[in-house]
């Protein structure tokens, strides 16, 4: 049976929103987009990059998504992530899309969407990574099918923006497995979920 792995970069706030570009996501009138970059270093390559080689399928929601396909499908700079992500299964859970999504090797989910994870989870044997996708995460959470958060934590504090754990979420416990600080001063700890 699979684990769901939910990998998010977040602030010290908390806040996941924007992490890539200025214009990644705007939502809100969030104006402090690509504040992540800064601070990517080889470190944190190396550990994403170890991530997604044990990864056996991938998870989205709509936005993510569209957003990953618009920047990482068909490069050709060399970045190690391309290749990966296009030839890895990609799962996309969402109500407003009607068309079967257009980068290789993707399915969109149809139906209750717990329902289809929960599906998945049986029938795979490998990780299945969520990147990005907060809303997505936060019902599989409270659906209590993630398994593992790996969070890149960035030493900022943005003061607004959508965050990864609403005010209005459910009580949750985890146990850290893994930690490793890089020269930017991001944290990346491993937690599992604990069951109660």
């Amino acid at each position: 049976m699979a684990k769901i792995v939910v990998t998010e970069s977040v602030t010290l706030d908390g806040v996941m929103q924007g992490l890539g570009r200025m214009d990644e996501d705007t939502r809100g009138g969030f104006r402090h987009g690509g504040w992540g970059t800064p601070y990517m270093d080889s470190a944190m390559m190396e550990v994403m990059g170890r991530g997604m080689a044990s990864t056996g399928a991938m998870l989205f929601g709509r936005r993510t998504y569209e957003d990953f396909f618009k920047v990482w499908h068909g490069r050709t700079d060399g970045n190690p992530f391309t290749e990966k992500l296009d030839n890895t299964r990609k799962y996309v859970a969402s109500r407003t899309l009607a068309q079967p999504p257009s980068w290789q090797n993707s399915i969109l989910l149809t139906g209750d969407v717990v329902q289809a994870v929960e599906a998945l989870k049986k029938e795979q044997d490998h990780d299945i990574a969520v990147l990005g996708s907060g809303e997505l995460v936060r019902s599989l959470l409270s659906a209590g099918l993630v398994d593992r958060f790996v969070l890149s934590i960035h030493p900022l504090v943005l003061g607004s923006g959508r965050r990864l754990f609403p005010d209005d979420g459910l009580l949750a416990k985890f146990r850290l497995v893994d930690s490793v600080p890089t020269g930017t001063g991001v944290v990346i700890a491993s937690y599992e979920v604990k069951r109660e």
